[in-house]
């Protein structure tokens, strides 16, 4: 049987602090909700240190008592504890606790292939989205900007859905990766570059898809070259997401026919 927990144990605390990405940082560990990513992140490979669930969702999640059954800490809450440590609306009622795995950006670049760059993007929705976007085409490594949404917010777990789980993520800034570079090739995505579809793309390419408002920015120092979606309406721009989803799209037919 699972462990109950008041609503001011220490363990509740912590998956409390989760909310937070000062939190998230000192413990070394990260936080995702639901019973679809609980299964994604189990098929994944992606170690579960603890399960937080209430009575109705610990009766109605097979993965508890398989969890449960193989050490893993299960801990019993009330729904207005759950509360506390869910950043939904309507919390699911099961709240899972893994460890952070970062690489470091010189073993994302070790092998060829196509790397996603997301140059310091702020919505974490977006990016979700692009690391979903990222694994539909084959590619599976990813670097977060330092200065833009945190790879484990809560939102960004979400929004990738299990592609999450499988992507092999690194962090920095323009300068350390422009130090590891090497010959890889850079495309940014910014107004006023080659058409992207014209584009023949190297063994190893980076992605480069730029913050929502201020484009790749200082980021363009890493950039071999840039590239532009031409369109036909009046739209001003195209949302990151799906700029980025194109433009993955374009170099994973030519990088991986």
């Amino acid at each position: 049987m699972p462990t109950s927990l008041g609503a001011h144990n220490p363990r509740v605390d912590l998956a409390r602090d989760l909310l937070t990405k000062k939190g998230r940082r000192e413990h070394g560990v990260f936080a995702f909700e639901g019973q679809t990513l609980l299964a994604e992140a189990i098929q994944s490979g992606t170690p579960v240190q603890s399960l937080y669930v209430t009575q109705h969702a610990y009766e109605t999640t097979p993965l508890a008592l398989d969890l449960e059954s193989r050490g893993v800490d299960v801990y019993l809450v009330d729904d207005r504890t759950m509360r506390k440590i869910s950043d939904l609306e309507t919390p699911s009622g099961v709240v899972a606790i893994a460890p952070i795995r970062l690489y470091s950006l010189a073993e994302l670049l070790q092998a060829p292939g196509i790397v996603l760059v997301l140059a310091d993007l702020n919505d974490p929705g977006n990016a979700g989205t692009l690391l979903r976007s990222a694994e539909a085409f084959g590619v599976d490594r990813v670097v977060f900007g330092s200065r833009g949404a945190e790879p484990h917010h809560p939102k960004v777990v979400r929004a990738a859905m299990g592609a999450f789980f499988r992507q092999h993520i690194a962090a920095g800034g323009p300068a350390e990766l422009q130090a590891v570079l090497g010959d890889w090739e850079a495309t940014g995505l910014a107004a006023g570059g080659e058409p992207l579809a014209g584009l023949n793309w190297q063994p190893r390419s980076l992605v480069v898809v730029g913050n929502e408002r201020h484009g790749v920015g200082p980021w363009q120092a890493v950039c071999s070259r840039l590239a532009a979606i031409p369109m036909r309406g009046q739209a001003e721009s195209l949302n990151a997401a799906v700029a980025g989803s194109i433009a993955l799209y374009e170099a994973s037919k030519r990088v991986h026919p």
